[in-house]
């Protein structure tokens, strides 16, 4: 019998590959999202020091229902206007080794529609 990996085993082995060619610095930081059930939660990253520049999630934002994509475009656009603030224009963007789709991809259009680049 063949024993089938746990989903997020799965996810972390992609978002460890992507990883490997993915880092941020000061002047580019990466933009890091992770997607629960019940939430979404962004971070923008500065890999060279290990330090977070900015973070927002639908808790912070007070939006009672996080796993839906309304959610996720509160959080991108929360995020843009973080990153605006510190003077960040151009990020990298790490999905987290989930697929480019829904919630994710929601997040990523929200914060390229409000000024941030990638």
């Amino acid at each position: 019998m063949i024993k089938k990996e746990s989903n997020n085993v799965a996810r972390l082995r992609r978002h460890a590959r992507v990883r490997k060619t993915v880092s941020g610095t000061k002047e580019v930081p990466r933009l890091n999202v992770f997607r629960s059930n019940n939430g979404i939660y962004a971070q923008v990253i500065d890999d060279v020091t290990g330090t977070t520049l900015a973070s927002s999630s639908n808790l912070e934002l007070k939006i009672k229902n996080g796993g839906n994509i309304e959610a996720a475009q509160a959080v991108g656009k929360d995020i843009a206007e973080k990153c605006q603030k510190l003077k960040i224009k151009k990020v990298v963007y790490d999905r987290g080794g989930y697929q480019y789709h829904g919630r994710v991809a929601a997040l990523a259009d929200a914060a390229r529609s409000n000024g941030l680049e990638f």
